[in-house]
């Protein structure tokens, strides 16, 4: 058993200072003053740190020079310890838009990997983004392996898949977003020129998040509201957010956060192999992909992903807006284990739950990260 104590404790819905968390694999007990000693315990002094639970990234490309769709063994592990250095316990490795095969290899390896178990934060399933979007909002997506919705592709992956991002407006999305969300995949959208007509419309077939909200979508006009109007006024749609200041202004984070209820705000990284990285040439979906100043770009400009971490992008989302931190936490914890159906197994200090978590300094910089209850850096449990 270790007990934690000394800490600054987030919840989902309060923040306990000089708090302590009891815990072996999973979460024993929570204290607002820690027990008497016990020499069957290691205690651990936060020495006033906030204890936050594990990060959970429900959209990763790569990470560390790896990427989700090189389909190895060596790449999932790469970026699963990667990660914890950021706090993250559990992710999503997101594919892209490429040649079936490619799209199968890498599904494949992410379905062997997260049976196997990795050393670093955990592999919860997969989230493809395409092959089924629009051309004209592709983005950094290939054009030339973009097709309409095809269930024969991922029918061998019904239990691996946690998220499918799809442009509605593309034929035969009304039967494909029916068929998976009846076997309890989310249904997303992004890479869509998707009217807000058509979105209020694809609700009604169970499509209900956005992924990376305003980027690779119809925007917000007063007489079109688009994609981001739909999200901003429907309380069934959660919502992505790369709080990394590039894909998106702060002062449109605040705006957000004045506007959606916070438990719908989902934070997420869309990284790519740079990530963790110097600036330089890497690839992403089998493009050529430029990072200067920690942005990813095409040849052509377009953004590719990003270089963001997820500590980072907790941080930014602190100073962007006026919620309270266990809010903002919230983003990155709680909301996505529930988009996921997992809030009963991780995503808070919970008594019961699993013993994922993160000591952050008061700069939200990570000193620690358990997972399951055990230290890991990554290359190895402590």
């Amino acid at each position: 058993m270790k007990l934690i104590y000394n800490a600054t404790v987030i919840l989902p819905d309060k923040i306990i200072n000089n708090g302590a968390v009891l815990f072996s694999d999973k979460i024993e007990k929570i204290y607002t003053i820690p027990e008497k000693d016990n020499k069957d315990y290691e205690y651990i002094d936060a020495k006033g740190a906030y204890l936050s639970p594990g990060f959970i990234d429900l959209h990763i490309h790569g990470f560390a020079g790896s990427d989700t769709m090189e389909g190895t063994r060596e790449s999932l592990e790469n970026i699963s310890r990667g990660l914890v250095k950021n706090g993250v316990t559990s992710f999503l490795p997101t594919t892209m838009t490429m040649e079936r095969k490619n799209i199968q290899k890498a599904l494949i390896n992410i379905k062997r990997m997260k049976k196997e178990g990795m050393k670093g934060a955990r592999i919860l399933g997969a989230h493809m983004e395409g092959p089924f979007i629009s051309e004209k909002y592709k983005g950094a997506q290939a054009a030339d392996n973009i097709i309409n919705a095809d269930l024969k592709l991922i029918s061998d992956f019904y239990d691996l898949i946690k998220i499918i991002t799809i442009a509605p407006e593309i034929e035969g999305a009304k039967d494909f977003i029916e068929n998976i969300t009846a076997k309890g995949i989310v249904a997303a959208t992004a890479h869509t020129a998707a009217t807000y007509e058509e979105i209020k419309e694809a609700e009604s077939w169970g499509l209900n998040h956005i992924s990376h909200l305003f980027n690779a979508m119809t925007s917000l006009h007063h007489r079109r509201p688009g994609v981001v109007g739909a999200a901003l006024t429907s309380d069934n749609l959660s919502t992505e957010i790369i709080a990394d200041y590039i894909h998106i202004h702060p002062a449109v984070l605040k705006l957000l956060t004045q506007i959606k209820d916070s438990s719908k705000i989902i934070l997420v990284t869309d990284a790519m192999e740079a990530a963790g990285l110097r600036d330089g040439e890497y690839s992403l979906g089998g493009q050529k992909v430029y990072v200067k100043n920690r942005e990813a770009r095409l040849e052509d400009g377009t953004i590719a992903g990003s270089v963001l971490t997820m500590d980072k992008a907790v941080k930014n989302m602190l100073n962007a807006s006026n919620l309270a931190v266990n809010e903002v936490i919230n983003m990155a914890t709680i909301n996505p284990a529930r988009k996921l159906n997992l809030e009963h197994k991780i995503g808070s200090i919970k008594e019961g739950l699993k013993a994922d978590l993160v000591l952050l300094n008061k700069n939200f910089e990570v000193e620690k990260t358990f997972i399951a209850g055990k230290e890991s850096r990554g290359d190895f449990y402590l």
